[in-house]
């Protein structure tokens, strides 16, 4: 290296955040107004974001009736409750940061769609007067959910016999979100170096050294881990498990009916209206041993299911065709909340979005943020 380089691109951060996506550039931007005068620089190992911030389907949602009342029996209602209210403060956090133009932010509301199958729809309606009763706590809005069948002949479907509206979900754009924060945080002086991907780490009492696979060295005082779904490849054992989220876009459709942001079954399926197309994501029930990985190649089991849910409820007897398919990599595990803490002296990771990402970054990056503030006071 000249000594030029020395002296900027590789001089020794008070923070080094690893991972570029919504985790890794909220965190820099919550550190950076807790303490503006922290040199902080981000590694990312793509050119842009790899890993699910900018491959998602863009809900702004807290989660579905049938998945809140699945998450109360799998974790427990407080926990559940816990991470909803997570959800919603990051949400509303995003709206405090960026204007709707700058996200794209569609404020159409949700619905969660339901077919005549025993079982999910009777919960739901059971439960609907706990589950507003609570949100209310939450969200300060009377009635979050409420039965909307009216509208499922409006919106052209075909299947579904029941629908639940959330009147609170929205969507955005994640691409511009990102941008938005990349914006923000270059702004604040945080340098941004991608191309390089953190292979370990070797903490001492001086601080923390980075071994990359380009066989740059990088030096901090602190290190926070924004890797999520890819957090193993540096800290083995931790409890994340990739998995694969597949979507796809079709063709623009000429009178297509439906506005806003949809679920089914327990939120295995997401589709909603992108400029007139239809953009429909999930499917991994059907393969979800199979989908816990980190490659980003589509599988014909998972795009073949998708496409007869198109054909099946979506587009019935329309002509369309597949534009795009893509994926994004999501970290799951054993548990479905977040992994915000101390993992040594100096080092940090905030990670475990669960595919909720877009809601629990904002939120979970301010309690990292201030976790780390508060290790160097």
């Amino acid at each position: 290296m000249s000594i030029w380089e020395k002296e900027t691109f590789f001089k020794p951060q008070d923070v080094i955040i690893v991972g570029s996506g919504f985790t890794g550039l909220w965190g820099a931007l919550h550190l950076k107004r807790l303490n503006p005068n922290c040199t902080i620089t981000i590694l990312e190992r793509g050119v842009i974001p790899t890993g699910a911030s900018t491959r998602n389907a863009g809900f702004s949602c807290f989660g579905s009736p049938s998945e809140l009342i699945a998450d109360a029996a799998s974790m427990g209602e407080a926990s559940m409750w816990k991470l909803v209210d997570q959800r919603f403060r990051g949400l509303q956090m995003i709206r405090t940061f960026f204007s709707s133009e700058e996200i794209n932010y569609d404020p159409s509301g949700g619905y969660e769609c339901f077919t005549a199958e025993p079982g999910s729809w009777e919960q739901c309606c059971d439960q609907m007067g706990w589950l507003n009763k609570e949100l209310k706590q939450v969200t300060g809005e009377n009635e979050v959910f409420k039965i909307a069948d009216e509208k499922i002949s409006n919106f052209g479907f075909q299947g579904f016999d029941h629908m639940i509206e959330n009147k609170l979900e929205a969507g955005l754009h994640p691409g511009r979100l990102v941008q938005a924060l990349l914006a923000q945080v270059q702004r604040a002086g945080v340098q941004i170096l991608t191309g390089i991907e953190v292979t370990g780490y070797k903490a001492a009492n001086e601080g923390v050294t980075l071994q990359t696979r380009q066989g740059l060295s990088f030096g901090t005082k602190q290190l926070l881990l924004c890797t999520n779904a890819f957090t193993p490849g540096i800290v083995p054992g931790i409890d994340i498990i990739p998995n694969r989220g597949q979507v796809l876009l079709t063709s623009p459709i000429e009178g297509l009916a439906f506005k806003g942001t949809f679920h089914f079954d327990q939120g295995f399926y997401y589709f909603r209206n992108l400029d007139n197309r239809v953009l429909l994501g999930g499917a991994r029930n059907f393969a979800l041993e199979a989908e816990n990985v980190s490659e980003m190649e589509t599988s014909e089991i998972v795009q073949q299911q998708l496409e007869l849910f198109l054909r099946e409820h979506l587009l019935p007897g329309k002509t369309f065709t597949i534009t795009d398919r893509w994926t994004g990599i999501m970290a799951m595990g054993h548990e479905k909340s977040p992994i915000v803490q101390e993992l040594s002296p100096a080092v940090f990771c905030c990670v475990r979005m669960s595919g909720m990402g877009v809601a629990l970054a904002p939120l979970v990056a301010l309690e990292i943020a201030t976790l780390m503030c508060a290790a160097k006071a």
